[in-house]
């Protein structure tokens, strides 16, 4: 069985100095917590924050800053991991022991009006581009503002989409509005992603997917890939966020951190705020489980797969704190009657098939 997380915002932790090669206290991946937890291979995703959404220079800039620290991380560690663009790629890497590092781009901003970004960015290994983040952008509407700007996809994001599709590039539709996701679906002729979302069903959260939008996602041979996110996974623990708040004095500690990662009093401070997030009752690691159930149940098991989102939110839920415990998700999931085969397609199967159609 092969192992891959679809969405990892471990670029992000690697500019903040992060050595993957050790095994980091306070972090959800490095390459020891990948071989412990069983992982084959996950997408890095080179996450662009939304408040470069106005400027695409700087966006671009940021993402090939955070490009050439994955780039470096790999040559450095080439006895434990390699660069893969494909499924046949990453199974040859793992059968030389290597970890397989896919790239993909969280928010298109850093593109701005430009086709041929796509393509240096295809060119590059990229071969998913997450539409936008938080806020909207020149391509299309967010999940997150309260109003929309295009009702959708703009004119330069319909363009966008058949040209990624051309080309082979997959349409990643987590964080974008529901109107967007229709667009995207109704425009789009190859099955896209969400490479690390849930179920709105059981968390409202308009971050996560309704049934029909999972089900329009399925008919049209695209997967969504569980995010393990609390919030996500469980709505009433945004209250316990809300009332304890420590997310308000966090954002102006992690703000400082990473302004200078090399501080270790800022390093500190940033660690303490974690581990009081840790102290949290969290929702269990089942509720992960608890969304691939959903979805098996609404549209079948060829539909589903694990985007964990780690390295990218702020604290896990309990019992999966890192990625080296992705095992308990999978005995879990044993428990609840999954065959092997079964464990298979939502390991990477479902992924790596939409991977491999031309």
């Amino acid at each position: 069985m092969f192992v891959l997380d679809s969405h990892c915002d471990t670029p992000s932790q690697i500019l903040r100095l992060r050595d993957l090669s050790l095994d980091n206290t306070h972090a959800h991946v490095d390459f020891p917590k990948l071989k412990k937890g069983g992982v084959d291979g996950a997408f890095f995703a080179l996450y662009v924050p939304a408040s470069l959404d106005s400027d695409p220079e700087s966006a671009w800039e940021y993402a090939m800053k955070l490009y050439a620290c994955v780039a470096d991380t790999v040559k450095v560690n080439a006895h434990l991991a390699s660069m893969a663009t494909s499924p046949q790629q990453a199974i040859k890497n793992k059968s030389q022991g290597l970890f397989s590092v896919f790239l993909g781009l969280e928010n298109g901003s850093p593109l701005g009006h430009s086709i041929d970004r796509l393509h240096t960015l295809y060119g590059m290994g990229v071969r998913y581009i997450t539409l936008c983040h938080s806020g909207n952008n020149e391509i299309c509407d967010s999940c997150a503002p309260m109003h929309e700007r295009w009702g959708g996809l703009s004119p330069f994001g319909k363009d966008l989409v058949t040209e990624m599709n051309r080309i082979g590039m997959l349409i990643d539709v987590s964080h974008v509005s529901d109107s967007t996701f229709y667009d995207v679906l109704s425009r789009s002729v190859k099955p896209v992603v969400a490479t690390h979302s849930c179920c709105r069903a059981l968390s409202s959260h308009p971050r996560n997917m309704s049934d029909d939008m999972i089900r329009c996602l399925a008919d049209a041979g695209g997967v969504i890939q569980i995010n393990f996110y609390p919030v996500f996974l469980d709505s009433s623990f945004q209250a316990v966020l809300r009332e304890s708040g420590i997310m308000e004095k966090g954002e102006a500690v992690e703000a400082e951190f990473i302004k200078d990662p090399s501080d270790s009093l800022k390093r500190e401070a940033w660690y303490s705020i974690q581990d009081e997030l840790k102290s949290l009752a969290r929702p269990s690691f089942r509720l992960i489980a608890d969304h691939i159930d959903h979805v098996v149940d609404i549209v079948g098991i060829d539909h589903v797969g694990i985007g964990s989102d780690f390295d990218g939110i702020e604290v896990a839920p309990s019992g999966l704190e890192d990625i080296s415990a992705l095992p308990v998700l999978f005995d879990e999931l044993r428990g609840r009657g999954y065959a092997e085969t079964d464990l298979e397609k939502l390991a990477s199967g479902n992924f790596f098939m939409i991977m491999c159609q031309d």
